[in-house]
């Protein structure tokens, strides 16, 4: 049987995380032509392109291929109230709250909990379907992708550092596997 290959690519920056803002489905900020040179030869045989249904996930996804499909269970968390709030005009206990009561959500949107249930359900699916899969989607995301993988508590959510354009393989093959590789 062949194993299913998952490589999570993060969108490319945007306006809102220069600033410190929840995001707010904007574009991202990027020189298109240099991005599109410097990536194009690296999945030369991706089975299946899918993407987060934001505008960021969506015009990075054209960057690897103009044929990805959205998938929802992709979409960023539901920030509620907060959606385009720059973090530091926000009520620190709330936030605070947010950030380490994992079934907290001040803001009237998804918690990580719910964001991260969300995610383990679709990788579920996903073992079922070998091949590789390039799935460009965002940062809480691809943490909870890895949380699931690594079988690591809730708690270790926030000490995950996704960096725009940074991708995380993933393989599965009876169990999920965390895979680093190099791209030089």
């Amino acid at each position: 049987m062949q194993a299913t290959r998952l490589t999570l690519i993060c969108h490319a920056a945007t306006a809102a995380q220069k600033f410190a803002r929840f995001p707010d489905n904007e574009s991202v900020a990027m020189d298109w032509q240099a991005a599109a040179l410097s990536l194009a030869e690296r999945y030369t045989k991706i089975q299946r392109l899918v993407c987060a249904p934001e505008a960021r996930a969506r015009q990075t996804a054209g960057l690897f291929g103009s044929d990805a499909l959205i998938e929802d269970a992709l979409r960023d968390g539901n920030f509620g109230d907060w959606k385009g709030q720059a973090i530091s005009q926000l009520d620190g206990d709330a936030l605070m709250a947010w950030m380490t009561h994992s079934a907290s959500a001040p803001h009237g949107g998804e918690s990580v909990d719910q964001i991260c249930a969300r995610v383990a359900v679709w990788m579920k699916t996903l073992e079922t379907q070998p091949g590789h899969i390039v799935a460009i989607t965002h940062p809480f995301v691809i943490r909870a992708a890895m949380l699931y993988v690594m079988q690591f508590p809730v708690s270790m959510f926030y000490r995950i550092d996704i960096e725009p354009l940074s991708a995380t393989e993933l393989r599965f093959n009876t169990v999920w596997r965390l895979r680093l590789e190099t791209h030089a």
